[in-house]
């Protein structure tokens, strides 16, 4: 199956259908953060800073990077954000603007394999960003829509990333270095918008042999208890060859479900991911040594055993 390897300087991570579930921070994007927005306006990088570093402790695999503030020097900002942030983390980058110069300016000082957040479909789009990933060798994410916009066909939108894959083959961009974006669109507003999501990901994944990647906080836009509806996507979209996503992973319910989802794939050996991150320390004794259960407690996991075995799998 087809990997797509991304670095920093030091650490590697790997995307793929048969990888675990590489989970991007959103948070390091000015887009409706007012106080961020004329913070990094004004070269005040501190929660930059900030959020990169709480995104990791989170679970954060990698980070997305984006700058885009009206009326700014993106090129300059982006890339100075790109500097701090891989000053202080090691984790890989997805070097995120709509501004070709800026994603230039990103790649040019990144120290690494970064992933380049995004060509489109559109022509011009497509002749601009992919000589800047080969020039760089990136990985790039490909969004399935072109100059007639966003088709609510999931078929035609694979269609959209057919051509991309085709055409940055032409300029020697191997299809493990494509990160397919199906396009995931508000449920509250289009009903069937999850369903056209897994439908194309099931096609990306047997037809085009590609990895994937989404905006998931998209998809509860509008919605009360929003991470209650993007937890159980992602679950569903993992299952479905969903590789990575563009999320938040302050959300606990949602990092849990995409770690759950893990452990069902078969993605997670023995568990081990999931018992190192939830499994609760046992309560310590006077002396500092690990208190044994009670014996009520002790009986009834051994009664409990006894049950489960005599009436079989559930």
């Amino acid at each position: 199956m087809t990997d797509t390897v991304v670095s920093s300087q030091t650490r590697e991570v790997v995307l793929g259908l048969e990888r675990p579930f590489v989970m991007i921070g959103e948070r390091i994007n000015p887009t409706g953060r007012k106080i961020l927005a004329a913070e990094m306006a004004a070269g005040n990088f501190s929660r930059v800073e900030a959020d990169a570093l709480a995104q990791v402790t989170a679970g954060a695999h990698m980070l997305d990077v984006n700058a885009g503030i009206p009326l700014a020097d993106e090129p300059a900002i982006l890339a100075r954000a790109v500097q701090l942030v891989q000053s202080i983390t090691d984790v890989p980058l997805s070097i995120d603007s709509s501004i070709v110069k800026a994603l230039e300016a990103g790649l040019a000082v990144y120290k690494g394999k970064p992933l380049v957040n995004s060509v489109t479909g559109e022509e011009e789009r497509l002749e601009s960003v992919l000589p800047l990933v080969k020039k760089y060798g990136a990985a790039v994410v490909a969004i399935s829509n072109d100059e007639t916009g966003i088709s609510e066909d999931p078929d035609v939108r694979f269609e959209v990333a057919r051509k991309i894959v085709n055409r940055a083959a032409d300029h020697g961009i191997p299809r493990s270095d494509i990160v397919v974006d199906p396009l995931v669109m508000p449920i509250g507003a289009i009903n069937q918008a999850g369903r056209q999501v897994m439908h194309l990901l099931n096609r990306l994944k047997h037809e085009l042999k590609v990895n994937t990647t989404c905006g998931a906080s998209n998809v509860s836009f509008g919605l009360p208890a929003r991470e209650g509806i993007s937890a159980t996507f992602l679950s569903m979209a993992i299952g479905a060859g969903l590789t990575s996503a563009i999320m938040n992973p302050m959300h606990l319910e949602i990092v849990r479900a995409c770690m759950a989802a893990d452990v069902m794939m078969g993605h997670d050996a023995d568990c081990a991911r999931w018992i190192k991150r939830f499994r609760e320390a046992p309560p310590l004794q006077a002396s500092g040594a690990a208190a044994s259960a009670p014996e009520g407690a002790a009986r009834g996991r051994r009664e409990g055993g006894h049950r489960r075995r005599a009436q079989g799998p559930v």
